[in-house]
């Protein structure tokens, strides 16, 4: 065989060798340098492009949902004949139609408002959360494909009674942690009287979920006293959460209980865009050992803003992806905004790993999840 045709055998078995190479990518993944236990460098980005194409394709856990069971339902309205309730909060078939079109998406679940605290009888709210804890359970356990996990409720207006139930929804339930709301009845959540739950929850090492609660009879504007009216929602919602992360991370809740971990709707109110001023304001917080910023740090947001990618990166800017949690305000977000939370996480400028936290990691490891 004379020189050109051993060159020519020499590159066509060298092309074939690198066709092979190119649509063979997760068996290439698999040779390693034997030495130095890392992918040979030609097949790196083969590796890296199946990798990022399976990454699409797992499970994303929606932290932050809502739901309200059947039977629920029908105890609260008993007592609220008024009360209005959404037809995917309590009926699974229109619930299931509503997930299905949005791929593989796994839900928490966490019970709707209103706080169980509205209910004047200690008695008869009790009743209702042990109702509501029941139910949800129920649906972890009949759909675990569907639901991965929920919240307990609590009737905070009746602490003695609260930490019983939430020993039973805990221990027995097999419930994940618990919701309250930015104020109970009215009154702080770094009130004393509310210490013991967070002893307790500190104890199980779970999550509290925060979800923002407005009150007609505490208005911005005293002209407003005992309207609603459209701000509430939009603005005095994510106000009330950042006034209950302040008043938390100021008592020093979170010094005191290490283990004490908070999950906070809508991207952590205002507090991650007003960071700065927090960290220089002339303030004095005696029962901290640290800046108040560093407690700050430490609460959990969801994504639930409505598909704002800069908002979401001024969130992962103030307390790393770490902490934030994909969550989406479901049904209360209909199936087009549920895609648009979706989009606005694929568009942050951050790592693929970083996005796996946000979609499902930083949840398995909140809630031991397996």
């Amino acid at each position: 065989m004379d020189l050109s045709n051993q060159r020519r055998h020499f590159l066509k078995s060298a092309f074939s060798y690198l066709a092979l190479a190119w649509t063979s990518g997760f068996a290439f993944k698999k040779v390693v340098d034997n030495k130095a236990g890392k992918l040979l460098k030609p097949f790196v980005s083969i590796a890296e492009a199946s990798e990022k194409k399976i990454s699409m394709d797992f499970i994303k856990i929606d932290a932050f949902t809502h739901i309200a069971p059947k039977k629920y339902v029908d105890a609260f309205q008993k007592l609220s004949p008024n009360a209005v309730f959404n037809q995917p909060l309590w009926d699974m078939d229109q619930r299931f139609q509503m997930m299905d079109k949005l791929g593989n998406i796994a839900q928490v679940l966490t019970l709707v408002t209103p706080a169980l605290e509205t209910i004047p009888d200690p008695q008869k709210a009790l009743d209702l959360a042990r109702t509501a804890n029941d139910g949800m359970a129920e649906l972890v356990a009949k759909y675990p494909e569907r639901f991965l996990a929920a919240a307990a409720a609590l009737p905070l207006n009746n602490m003695d009674a609260a930490l019983k139930e939430l020993d039973r929804a805990i221990n027995e339930l097999k419930l994940k942690g618990v919701q309250v709301f930015t104020s109970i009845s009215g009154k702080p959540l770094d009130s004393p009287e509310f210490m013991p739950l967070y002893e307790r929850m500190a104890g199980f090492d779970l999550p509290i979920w925060i979800h923002p609660l407005s009150q007609a009879d505490h208005p911005f504007y005293l002209a407003d006293l005992g309207l609603k009216n459209d701000f509430d929602n939009s603005i005095g919602w994510p106000h009330a959460t950042s006034m209950a992360m302040m008043r938390l991370a100021a008592s020093g809740i979170l010094e005191k209980f290490p283990k004490l971990k908070f999950i906070t709707h809508h991207s952590g109110g205002t507090i991650p865009y007003l960071a700065n001023r927090i960290e220089f304001a002339p303030n004095k917080y005696d029962a901290l050992s640290k800046p108040i910023i560093e407690s700050l740090r430490l609460f959990y947001c969801d994504t639930a803003v409505q598909g704002n990618t800069s908002n979401l990166m001024c969130a992962r800017d103030f307390c790393g992806a770490d902490h934030q949690l994909f969550g989406t305000d479901f049904p209360m977000a209909d199936e087009s905004m549920v895609k648009k939370v979706v989009r606005s996480i694929d568009e942050m400028e951050i790592s693929e790993a970083e996005r796996r936290l946000i979609y499902s990691g930083n949840a398995k490891r909140l809630l031991s999840l397996a």
